[in-house]
């Protein structure tokens, strides 16, 4: 397949509204939608094609409550790293859109899957998390297509989660993604927007 400048064009769009959500509206994200980006990750690579990803879809009430809470208390000792100013920016940060999303998404690294029979990994353990990165790379851009909005929840303890979702012990927390339809659209990352950073800058060398 031959690709063209209108696909290039549509990538880039895709890319620059690709932004980490934390306003969402509560309207429900149909199941087919749902089934579509499921459907996304199986093109994700994977190191050996293991496939090493496991998403679970929180819908229980308590456990979303569970993870509210250990948000909660991650993100209030996360605040006593900074000092004053710093933390004052941060504390008014909204960095969760957990209690407005209308979908959560715990997706977890099978440590030692059998899928792959190891291959790609002896040296590099590492590339399967790297592998469940790339597939929620894959679902974030495929749910953009679908005018979704998804934020990526990282002010959490893993070990809490793991346990409140009652996962095999080989499973370990990669990504928690709250899921639905954005608040409001804007191209610019809500970092920059509320002053904390800037963009960073990409450094590309030719060594």
């Amino acid at each position: 397949m031959e690709l063209t400048q209108a696909h290039r064009d549509a990538l880039q769009d895709i890319l620059l509204w690709r932004r980490d959500v934390r306003h969402f509206l509560p309207d429900p994200v149909p199941q087919e939608a749902l089934d579509r980006l499921r459907k996304s990750m199986d093109f994700a690579p994977s190191v050996g094609n293991a496939r090493p990803w496991r998403v679970l879809h929180v819908k229980s009430a308590d456990r979303r409550k569970a993870v509210i809470r250990n948000f909660e208390d991650a993100n209030a000792k996360a605040a006593e790293l900074y000092q004053d100013d710093q933390r004052a920016s941060y504390n008014a940060l909204k960095l969760a859109g957990l209690r407005e999303a209308p979908v959560h998404l715990a997706i977890f690294t099978q440590s030692a899957p059998k899928a792959g029979h190891g291959l790609g990994r002896q040296t590099m353990p590492e590339m399967l998390r790297y592998s469940t990165v790339a597939a929620i790379h894959t679902l974030w851009l495929a749910a953009r297509a679908e005018n979704l909005g998804v934020g990526w929840v990282s002010i959490l303890d893993p070990h809490a989660v793991a346990r409140a979702l009652d996962v095999p012990k080989d499973w370990h927390l990669t990504g928690y993604l709250c899921l639905g339809k954005a608040a409001s659209d804007d191209d610019t990352p809500l970092l920059h927007r509320n002053a904390w950073q800037s963009n960073a800058e990409t450094i590309w060398q030719d060594v």
